[in-house]
C-alpha cells in the first residue's frame, strides 16, 4: 500500500471527490481517502507513476505528498504539472490563505458553484442585491408550476374524460387562499434550501447590496444598509440572472400592465386576460388562467412554440383551443392603451380587449450596472455574457454561469453550469455538454424536448430519417381517454443512431429523461425498440415510436415486443 498526505479537504465529500480523481489515474487499483485523517491509502500496479497521484490531487485544489517523499523543499519544488495545477486552484499570496470567490447572485447557478467552491476548500463571499434564492424558487417555477397544478385540479373538476360517469362539479376559485398556499411553500423552500443553507455555512459570507466591477479582481458593493465595501478576488462568477423582457409597443410603457412576476402574485383572477407572447411562460400562464376561470386571448407573433417544430406549435394550439383559450396567430400590437380599468390592442386585424394584460415575450440579462467593461467581460448584442464550455469569460479570472449567459435559460442548466464553474475556478477542468439537454413546457400536454430537431439537424448538415406517432396509437393514452398529442423521433440516416426527440402528452416530462439517455449513450432507434418498456406507461410511447421505423404497430398486439 501507498500512503499520499493529503491537506487542504474540508469535509467527507471532498475526501469522496479525491478519492473519485485517484482512482481515475492510470495503475490504480484502489484508493481509501479520509478526510479526518488527511492521507489516502492505494493499492497500485507496479510502475505507476508517483507525479500522476500528486497532480491529480493538485488538480482538484488539495496538496499532496507521498508519506515516503521529501519535502517539496528538499526535492526542489513540485513537477511542472503539480506546480501549474495549484497555481490554477488558489493563486494564493502564502501557503495558507483560502482561494477568495466571489460570487454575485443567489439563485441556481450562483448557490451551486458556491457551495462546490467551498467543497473545494475556497472561501466565498455571495453578493445578492434582492431576495435571497433568485427567480426559481421566488418568481419562477416553483410558483408558476403551484399555480399550474392549481388550475389542472380545477379543470378536471370542471371536466374530464369520464364525466359520463363521474359527475363534473364546477369549482368555486378562492384565488387568495390558493395565492397564500402557494407563497408558503416558496417562502420555506427558499428558508430550507436557500437561506438556511448559507446561514450555516461559515465558508460563505453573504453580502446584501448590489455589486459593480472596480477591476478584473475587486468590486465594489454598495450594501442595502448604506455604506460600500470593496471585495477583493481571486475568482469571480457572474451569476445575476434575467428579468423579463419588454417590447417596445407604442403605449405599453403607459399601461398597468403585467410580467411573468406581477401575474403569479395576482390576489384575483381576471374575467379577460391578453397574453403578448408565444413560447414557455406566456402559453403555461395563459392556460392557467384560463383553467382559473379568465377568458383568455394568445397574441403570437408568429405561431406558438415557432421555434421547435411545427407539430409542436400545432398540437399545443388545437389543445388551447378546445379548452376555450383564443390563439391569434400573426397577430402583434401595434398599440396599446389602458382607460377606466379596460385594456384595447390595437392589431392589423381589430381591437383586442382585456381586463389585464400579460407581457411575456422573453427574458433579458441582468448584466447592465455590473461596469463589465471595467472587468473586461464581453456581451453578445442582447447583453447576455459570452462563456466558453467551462463557463470562462473573456476576463481571465471571471466566470459566469445562467440565465445571465448565452447559455439556455433553465435553472437545471444553470446549477450544472455554477457546479463546474466552481470546479474550473479552483484548479479543476470541467465542462458543460449540452447536446442532449432535455427540456419541458408544463402546459397540458406538456411539451418535452432533447437533441435535433429536423430542421436543425439539416442546418448542421446531418440527414434524418424521423417518425411521428401520433397518441392513439400509446396504450397509456388510450386508457386514460386522452390522446391528444404525439411522439416523433428523429435519426440519423444511415446510422440509425437517435438524436432528437419531440414530444407532446399529457406527462411528456415524464419520458423525456429516457429520450436524454438513449441520445446520450448513442442508442440506434432499433436498440430503444428492442428494450423492455413496462407496459401501460406513457413511456412506452417512445418504444412504440421506435418500432415504427420497421414496423407498423397498429398491426402489433398490446405491448408487443
Amino acid at each position: 500500500m501507498t500512503t499520499l498526505k493529503i491537506t487542504d479537504m474540508t469535509c467527507d465529500s471532498c475526501a469522496a471527490h479525491v478519492k473519485e480523481a485517484l482512482e481515475k489515474v492510470p495503475g490504480v487499483q484502489s484508493a481509501v481517502v479520509s478526510y479526518a485523517k488527511g492521507a489516502a491509502q492505494l493499492a497500485l500496479e507496479s510502475g505507476t507513476a508517483r507525479d500522476a497521484l500528486t497532480a491529480a490531487v493538485a488538480g482538484l485544489g488539495y496538496k499532496a505528498t507521498l508519506a515516503d517523499a521529501p519535502s517539496a523543499q528538499n526535492r526542489g519544488g513540485l513537477p511542472d504539472k503539480v506546480r501549474g495545477g495549484m497555481r490554477a486552484a488558489d493563486k494564493r499570496n502564502d501557503g495558507e490563505r483560502p482561494l477568495q470567490v466571489a460570487v454575485i447572485g443567489s439563485g441556481g447557478a450562483a448557490m451551486a458553484a458556491a457551495l462546490k467552491a467551498v467543497e473545494q476548500g475556497a472561501q466565498v463571499t455571495l453578493i445578492e442585491r434582492g431576495t435571497i434564492g433568485g427567480t426559481c424558487v421566488n418568481v419562477g417555477c416553483v410558483p408558476s408550476k403551484i399555480m399550474i397544478r392549481a388550475a389542472h385540479i380545477a379543470h378536471l373538476r370542471r371536466e374530464s374524460p369520464f364525466d359520463g360517469g363521474i359527475e363534473a362539479t364546477p369549482p368555486a376559485i378562492l384565488r387568495e387562499r390558493l395565492l397564500a398556499q402557494q407563497q408558503a411553500r416558496v417562502d420555506e423552500l427558499r428558508h430550507t434550501k436557500y437561506e438556511g443553507i448559507l446561514d450555516g455555512n461559515p465558508a460563505i459570507t453573504v453580502l446584501h447590496g448590489e455589486a459593480r466591477f472596480k477591476s478584473g479582481q475587486s468590486l465594489t458593493v454598495r450594501l442595502n444598509n448604506g455604506g460600500e465595501r470593496v471585495v477583493a478576488f481571486d475568482r469571480c462568477l457572474i451569476a445575476t440572472g434575467a428579468s423579463p423582457a419588454v417590447p417596445p409597443i407604442p403605449g405599453l410603457q403607459d399601461t398597468p400592465y403585467w410580467t411573468s412576476t406581477k401575474a403569479l402574485v395576482s390576489d384575483t383572477i381576471p374575467e379577460r386576460l391578453a397574453v403578448i407572447g408565444s413560447s414557455v411562460v406566456a402559453v403555461e400562464l395563459a392556460q392557467a388562467f384560463a383553467r382559473l376561470g379568465s377568458k383568455v386571448t394568445i397574441l403570437a407573433r408568429s405561431t406558438l412554440f415557432f421555434h421547435e417544430d411545427p407539430a409542436i406549435g400545432e398540437a399545443v394550439t388545437a389543445a388551447f383551443r378546445m379548452e376555450g383559450l383564443e390563439v391569434l396567430e400573426h397577430t402583434q400590437a401595434s398599440h396599446v392603451a389602458y382607460a377606466d380599468g379596460e385594456f384595447v390592442l390595437t392589431t392589423g386585424h381589430s381591437e383586442v380587449r382585456a381586463d389585464k394584460l400579460l407581457v411575456a415575450t422573453g427574458r433579458t440579462p441582468n448584466t447592465r450596472g455590473l461596469a463589465l467593461e471595467m472587468a473586461g467581460v464581453a456581451v453578445n448584442a442582447q447583453g447576455a455574457i459570452g462563456i466558453d464550455k467551462g463557463m470562462r469569460t473573456s476576463s481571465p479570472y471571471i466566470y459566469a454561469a445562467g440565465d445571465c449567459t448565452d447559455q439556455p435559460q433553465f435553472v437545471y442548466v444553470a446549477a450544472a453550469a455554477g457546479t463546474r464553474a466552481a470546479i474550473n475556478m479552483t484548479g479543476g477542468d470541467a465542462t458543460l455538454d449540452l447536446s442532449a439537454m432535455p427540456a419541458v413546457v408544463f402546459t397540458d400536454p406538456q411539451v418535452a424536448t432533447v437533441g435535433y430537431t429536423k430542421v436543425q439537424a439539416h442546418h448542421d448538415g446531418i440527414e434524418t430519417d424521423s417518425r411521428l406517432l401520433t397518441l392513439d396509437n400509446v396504450p397509456r393514452a388510450l386508457v386514460n381517454f386522452d390522446t391528444r398529442g404525439f411522439i416523433k423521433l428523429v435519426a440519423q440516416a444511415g446510422s440509425g443512431r437517435l438524436i432528437g426527440v419531440q414530444a407532446v402528452a399529457p406527462e411528456a416530462g415524464e419520458l423525456i429523461q429516457t429520450a436524454a439517455l438513449a441520445i446520450r449513450n448513442r442508442m440506434t432507434v432499433q436498440e430503444l425498440a428492442d428494450q423492455l418498456f413496462p407496459y401501460l406507461t406513457m413511456v412506452e410511447g417512445l418504444k412504440l415510436c421506435a418500432q415504427t421505423f420497421t414496423k407498423d404497430v397498429k398491426q402489433l398486439s398490446c405491448c408487443a415486443g
